[in-house]
């Protein structure tokens, strides 16, 4: 008997360790920003309306009509005089770029940001056992995330994942691959590196539905460093909640909405289709419905059924035009939305869809003003916008929103693990936004041509 009464109590003891390596394992799963730095490019890289203008001038393949097309996309882009361009573009030759163009644009942009970024954290190269890198239009041998590796002298058993191709959306990609690997592995640190590469891919033809992202692109990048270590829990910024990717690449009309092609004359471009609207909001919406749940809190969802239930038995099922189209309050659970800056009609159409108010779309629309939609990084500028601003504050939550060619729509929530007001690439330009206008100077500087016919058109020299 005193044998089988010592047996008595192993299920419940049994069960109680079951718990504890539940939670215990769980602890060492969390994904946790530790730091991040943007890259800001050298003044002398700066995109102003003067030269901007010369840069279209000397497209030989534009005639009146594109022009026209032109000034309406950059007048009403919300890009203004600040942003940065590749360095082929002011050495006039973005029309024949090389391979050692975008590599050594790529390279720039390594030495300087991750550099910073080990400085500013106090990390060595050495403590890096993941490394993610996505750069979409350019793939090199040996890969980018190889020149990485060997400039900064990275361990042999680093783990490596290098993207292409991923478009806008490919940094909360990235995030969730380091996510996915935290599950796996315990006491690890990642760092994700996420940029562009325009030099080799500026269009010299005069397809509409190519010629705007020459408008839209811009140079820019980040370098975030992440970590699983309980360790330095006490260090980190944020700590990620969720993340949700939507893929609609098997319907043909988002697959083909925004793709890299050629045009009619073998001119190699960006084309962005006109169906691009609609198969953004029909990701969004499929994306948003899966991380609903997940983020708001349930007297927000009980709400949302119970109005959808009184609908349908009213039989009202139409949406009223022109307003809010989400039928949920997503400020209920999000206290600071971070978009990505793809153009000033995307900042808005979020904004609609939302509900939100200007407050919530300032720093997006200040991020496209000041660096233009730098790809896949623009999220990062958007997000250390609200850090030089003092917004983010312990506790509150931040919601990521993207999209990319495929067409995908990414999301995530992070939440603020520590009041934040450090130094970041807003530094010298802060206090000066949000502007009284956001209107830059090309309808003055060019409006002239609106008037301009196409029998007698010249253009200036």
């Amino acid at each position: 008997m005193e044998l089988l009464s010592f047996f008595y109590p192993c299920p419940f003891l049994y069960f109680l360790f079951t718990i504890w390596k539940h939670f215990h394992e769980k602890r060492h799963q969390e994904c946790y920003i530790v730091s991040y730095q943007c890259y800001k490019p050298t003044d002398d890289r700066k995109l102003n309306t003067e030269f901007s203008g010369d840069v279209i001038k000397r497209t030989k393949n534009l005639g009146l009509n594109e022009y026209k097309f032109l000034l309406k996309a950059v007048v009403s882009s919300g890009i203004g005089e600040q942003t940065y361009g590749p360095r082929i573009m002011f050495a006039a030759r973005e029309d024949s770029p090389t391979l050692h163009d975008g590599i050594s644009e790529m390279d720039e942009f390594f030495h300087d940001t991750i550099q910073k970024l080990f400085d500013k954290s106090g990390f060595s190269p050495s403590d890096i056992d993941v490394l993610v890198v996505n750069v979409s239009m350019l793939s090199s041998i040996p890969s980018l995330s190889a020149r990485i590796i060997n400039h900064y002298k990275l361990r042999h058993d680093v783990k490596v994942f290098n993207l292409t191709g991923m478009g806008c959306s490919a940094s909360l990609i990235s995030v969730d691959i380091v996510s996915r690997v935290f599950k796996s592995h315990k006491n690890i640190n990642a760092l994700v590196v996420t940029s562009e590469s325009l030099s080799p891919n500026w269009y010299s033809g005069n397809d509409k539905s190519m010629i705007l992202s020459n408008c839209l692109f811009r140079s820019g990048g980040c370098a975030i460093l992440l970590t699983n270590k309980t360790a330095l829990k006490n260090r980190a910024m944020f700590k990620l909640k969720c993340l949700i990717r939507t893929h609609h690449g098997a319907r043909d009309e988002s697959y083909g909405c925004c793709i890299q092609t050629e045009d009619d004359k073998g001119n190699t471009g960006f084309h962005l289709g006109k169906n691009l609207p609609k198969a953004a909001t029909r990701a969004f919406v499929d994306n948003l419905r899966e991380i609903a749940p997940k983020i708001l809190p349930i007297r927000e969802l009980l709400q949302f059924l119970v109005m959808s239930f009184m609908k349908k038995l009213k039989g009202n099922r139409k949406q009223s035009g022109g307003g809010k189209t989400s039928a949920v309050d997503f400020k209920t659970g999000v206290d600071h939305f971070c978009i990505h800056t793809g153009g000033k009609a995307v900042i808005d159409g979020i904004g609609v869809s939302l509900g939100l108010e200007k407050y919530d779309l300032e720093p997006a629309r200040m991020t496209l003003h000041r660096f233009g939609n730098t790809s896949a990084s623009s999220l990062w500028y958007v997000l250390a916008y609200m850090e030089a601003k003092k917004r983010l504050k312990k506790g509150e939550r931040v919601l990521m929103i993207s999209f990319g060619a495929g067409f995908k729509c990414n999301s995530c929530l992070w939440e603020v693990a520590r009041d934040l007001n450090g130094g970041n690439v807003w530094d010298d330009c802060i206090d000066e936004y949000p502007p009284e206008s956001l209107a830059n100077p090309f309808l003055e500087k060019y409006g002239w041509i609106q008037h301009e016919d196409i029998a007698t058109f010249k253009l200036p020299e």
